[in-house]
Order: C-alpha cells, then sequence, then structure tokens
C-alpha cells in the first residue's frame, strides 16, 4: 500500500494553520486576517490591526 504523501503532509500541516490563525484572531478588536493560499497551500497569514479612538474625547485645536 503507498501512502499519499501530499495528503499525509497536508493533514499534518492543518491543525498547525488552524493554530496560527486563531492565534492571529486572538486579542484583535478591529481589523483583518488575510489568509494567502498559493496551489491549495496557506503559505501566509497577515494580521492588520486598527487602533480606533472616540472622536469626541480628541483635545481640541
Amino acid at each position: 500500500m503507498m501512502l499519499d504523501t501530499k495528503k499525509h503532509s497536508k493533514e499534518q500541516q492543518a491543525p498547525n494553520v488552524a493554530n496560527q490563525i486563531a492565534a492571529a484572531l486572538q486579542g484583535i478588536r478591529f481589523g483583518s486576517v488575510e489568509i494567502i493560499i498559493h496551489e491549495g497551500k496557506v503559505v501566509q497569514i497577515e494580521r492588520k490591526e486598527k487602533l480606533r479612538f472616540d472622536a469626541k474625547s480628541a483635545p481640541d485645536k
């Protein structure tokens, strides 16, 4: 019986990728998480976080 190494590799990668996505989402209030996929594999995860300020509490000029 021959193992499909690509499938086996994806199965091992999936929990790690899921953990990384969960970590990127942890604690973010405003922003986005972008997942880059190339040839069916996650190759990059980008986290962009925004800091928002209440305009009413900003000091007058």
